[in-house]
């Protein structure tokens, strides 16, 4: 049974248990000789890893993937913890996978039958029919309870990809309202498909890394493909709305740079862009709250987007 988690890890401590091992890399020190750099995961997070001793036989026993018993010691470097490993071993039997992945906190079941819901309240028949032949789909619907919606910066956990749809579903059922001219249908629909390429995106068995589909053709042109084989067949759809509906999954990253092929040319793109960047950044704000001393004011630095964090209620200000 796992006993020491990433969370509990602190500087001076020896460490004897089991890790996913999420990444291997070499590097060379300034004498040229070997060392190694590894990433030890489970379900409450990250910790850097580093080989400085036998690095060719450590080397040897495990591929990124793996599941591994590890020894060593944990320090601190430049601020961050590390563990520096003096021996690993790969295993294969007595791992309780639930203690390896990071999952949502609420129920999926219900998240579910929520989207479903909301989904049934479109006016469009050809837009229901799209989305009863998803949820008609088993082997569609397993994945998309599952998949996480990102490797590392939101709802980067088992069932992720379903927290992060029925949240900005409902963001855009909100917003549809309170603008002339929007097509509800057409933005609550973008939303709920716009990243259904990520079952495919990711792999999420013993730990959360891009698939080689993924890393190859990306997510919205897997998505494209998923919806252009589901709208098969069917005559109830219009090639324009089709082609809408492409658009909203196509443009949803806001522009080539952040890997959309185009940037959103309708409202309910624009729409879509900002409220999946909305729903991504705070999560993945409060996710990174909530990994700081509870008793601190501010957070550490987050160096993605550059800045502290301030945590105090408004009137502890002084």
């Amino acid at each position: 049974m796992k006993k020491q988690f990433v969370n509990q890890l602190r500087s001076g401590q020896a460490v004897s248990d089991l890790f996913v091992l999420s990444e291997k890399t070499l590097g060379h020190k300034k004498d040229g000789a070997p060392y190694l750099n590894l990433t030890l995961s489970d379900k409450t997070g990250r910790i850097r890893g580093v080989v400085w001793d036998n690095v060719e036989h450590i080397s040897s026993c495990a591929a990124a993937g793996d599941f591994v018993h590890l020894q060593g010691a944990v320090s601190e470097y430049k601020g961050d913890l590390q563990v520096v490993v003096k021996d690993v071993s790969k295993k294969s039997e007595g791992i309780d996978a639930a203690d390896f992945l990071p999952a949502t906190s609420r129920d999926t079941e219900q998240m579910f039958e929520r989207l479903k819901t909301l989904g049934g309240t479109l006016e469009s028949d050809s837009l229901r029919e799209l989305l009863d032949r998803f949820w008609q789909d088993s082997g569609f619907v397993s994945k998309f309870k599952k998949a996480p919606a990102a490797k590392k910066m939101h709802h980067a956990y088992i069932g992720g990809l379903l927290e992060h749809s029925l949240s900005l579903s409902l963001l855009a059922d909100r917003v549809a309202g309170h603008y002339s001219g929007i097509d509800r249908d057409l933005l609550i629909m973008g939303a709920i498909l716009h990243d259904i390429g990520k079952i495919h995106e990711f792999t999420y068995d013993s730990r959360i890394d891009y698939s080689d589909e993924g890393r190859l053709v990306n997510h919205i042109v897997i998505g494209i493909r998923m919806i252009e084989e589901k709208m098969a067949g069917m005559t109830s759809i219009s090639e324009s709305k089709a082609l809408l509906l492409k658009h909203l999954v196509l443009s949803h990253h806001g522009s080539r740079e952040f890997g959309s092929p185009e940037p959103p040319k309708t409202l309910e793109a624009v729409l879509l862009n900002y409220l999946d960047e909305i729903d991504s950044k705070i999560t993945g704000i409060r996710e990174f709250m909530d990994s700081q001393d509870p008793y601190a004011d501010w957070t550490d630095y987050h160096k993605p987007l550059e800045r502290f964090f301030f945590k105090a209620k408004p009137d502890s200000i002084a």
